[in-house]
This record gives C-alpha cells, sequence and structure tokens, in this order.
C-alpha cells in the first residue's frame, strides 16, 4: 500500500488551476483510499479511520504546499481560526460517507472545494468507486429529467421534511449514502432533487454545491437564502440541490411544513 508521501503533489500540481488542482486532488485522494481499503489491513470502524487519516493527510499537505496562502479546513483536521480573515479557503472532507466506504459501497465522495469570500467558487467530488470525478471546471452534459421527480434521501435516516415534501410532489424517494452520492446524483441525472434537514457541516456540501452551481442546478438553504461557507460556527442545518424548475416548488412546500 502506497501512503500519502509518495504521491508528490507539489510536483505535478506546479502549474495547475484552482479547479485543476482540487479534480487531481480528490481523484489522487481516492485512488489512496482505494488502495488503503483493498490492502486487507483494516476492516470496519479501523479502515474508516485510516481512510480518513491517510486521505486527509494527503490533500492538507498537498494544498499547503501548492496554496499556502490560502485557508483550510477540512473535516480531520484541528480548525484554524486565522482561515476567517481569509479571502480564499479550500474545505475538503477526506472522506464523505466513512460508513459507505467501510461497507465497499460505491456511494462514498471526497470532496475538495475552494470558497472565495464565502462563495463555494470552485470544486471537485470524486467518486472512487465509479471511478468518476464531477468538477465546477469541466461540467457534463445532464440528462433529461425524468416524468415523476426523484428524490435522494439518507439511506439509513432519511429526514421527516424530506418524506413529506417527497409524498406532497409525487416523488420517489432514492436512498443512498454520502451528501456527496446524493448531490452528483442530481448533477448525473439519476435524481432530481436533494433535500437535506439532518444538518451537515462546512465540508459535507462545499465542493457538491459548487459541481452543482457550475452545472445550472439550483443550490441553496431551505429558506432559499445562499449557502456560505467560511464561517466560525461550521454547522450547516439544511441544503437544497435540485433541478432549477423544482427549486420554487420544494422551498414553498419546505416553508409550508414550518408554519
Amino acid at each position: 500500500m502506497r501512503a500519502a508521501d509518495d504521491f508528490p503533489a507539489e510536483d505535478e500540481t506546479a502549474t495547475m488551476t484552482d479547479a485543476e488542482l482540487a479534480a487531481h486532488l480528490a481523484e489522487v485522494a481516492g485512488k489512496i483510499l482505494i488502495e488503503v481499503r483493498e490492502s486487507g489491513m483494516f476492516e470496519g470502524k479501523s479502515l474508516g479511520k485510516a481512510g480518513d487519516e491517510t486521505a486527509n493527510q494527503f490533500l492538507c499537505h498537498a494544498l499547503r504546499q501548492q496554496r499556502p496562502d490560502d485557508g483550510l479546513l477540512s473535516e480531520e483536521e484541528k480548525d484554524n481560526a486565522t482561515r476567517l480573515g481569509m479571502e480564499r479557503v479550500w474545505i475538503v472532507d477526506p472522506v464523505d460517507g466513512t460508513r459507505e466506504y467501510g461497507e465497499k459501497r460505491t456511494d462514498w465522495a471526497v470532496h475538495v472545494a475552494l470558497c472565495v469570500n464565502g462563495k463555494p467558487e470552485i470544486g471537485a467530488v470524486a467518486l472512487p468507486g465509479l471511478d468518476l470525478v464531477l468538477r465546477s471546471d469541466a461540467p457534463i452534459d445532464i440528462p433529461p429529467a425524468a416524468a415523476k421527480p426523484r428524490m435522494v434521501v439518507s439511506r439509513t435516516r432519511p429526514a421527516a421534511e424530506a418524506v413529506s415534501v417527497a409524498e406532497t410532489i409525487g416523488a420517489d424517494l432514492v436512498g443512498m449514502g454520502s451528501a456527496g452520492a446524493k448531490a452528483m446524483a442530481v448533477v448525473r441525472g439519476e435524481a432530481e432533487i436533494y433535500l437535506h434537514t439532518g444538518g451537515q457541516y462546512e465540508w459535507d456540501s462545499a465542493a457538491p454545491a459548487a459541481v452543482a452551481l457550475a452545472h445550472g442546478l439550483h443550490a441553496s438553504r431551505v429558506d432559499g437564502s445562499p449557502l456560505t461557507y467560511n464561517q466560525a460556527a461550521t454547522y450547516m442545518p439544511d441544503l437544497l440541490i435540485c433541478r432549477p424548475e423544482w427549486a420554487e416548488r420544494v422551498l414553498d412546500e419546505v416553508a409550508r411544513l414550518a408554519k
């Protein structure tokens, strides 16, 4: 098994744009995670921990080498408050969907995003189990919408609000793992709506939101307000990523439920 130090990111990425760097790092981190899992050295929770630590080491080292003047926020790294005074902040999630990663499923992801003045400007979401990277600088063609909308929700604990909205608008529920996998299901045309009200953190949605917005999709809080990152409190209670034609209807239904 190769360690993160075996990937000379500082050499390979010296001339890359921010978007190219994000995609490269997400892809390589995904390959590292696959190798950690296939090594046979870890199982269960220890596999998730080893994957998180190894991918985090690689991502944070590479970003500090390549973008030393930028801020950094990672799920697996101790937060540094100096990022709050920076315009450019990288937000990463080394393994989004640790349970799915440990269970050797494909619905887990690696997130790398660059937020500028709080906005998710650049992002890459790797789906290593599918050997796929979705990126903000290389939008793909989104397939036509299904006649009946599909809403991706947590496969283990779907939020009550999402279930209620799905019933009201006549959407089929599709259970899926990580936030990144669910958001990319909308980008890939496997669903029309991703509504989440169960609580997340900035690293769960920064990269998916950047990719979704670059593909012309709607991405906001469930009250319709913009997604704002690099906040002192990294908790983000809710998220809506969907095809634009469904945004108003879903937001209206969420507002109705909140009354």
